[in-house]
């Protein structure tokens, strides 16, 4: 081999590395992007679902105070019907 072939081989292998390189530099930025917009995605749903518990939250207090109330007006018509009993006894 003369020295014009061993630059062609060198030059061959450095344009190989080259393209290799950036293949792989490629590949790697877009399955970082495919992450993070999966990730992005993900996030929201979470946040959908933590606003939907929130809301359904509310709901239930809501009742519960509703239900609290009734029992408090149940307590007291049942207080005034043993006063009634024990007046007519």
């Amino acid at each position: 081999m003369n020295e014009h072939e061993w630059q062609e081989v060198i030059g061959t292998i450095g344009m190989f590395g080259l393209v290799i390189g950036v293949v792989i530099t490629t590949i790697c930025q877009v399955a970082a992007s495919r992450r993070a917009k999966a990730r992005l995605a993900r996030e929201s749903e979470y946040r959908s679902i933590a606003e939907e518990s929130v809301a359904a939250q509310q709901r239930l207090e809501q009742r519960l105070a509703e239900i609290g109330g009734q029992l408090s007006e149940l307590r007291s018509r049942t207080d005034a019907i043993e006063t009634v009993l024990k007046d007519v006894e």
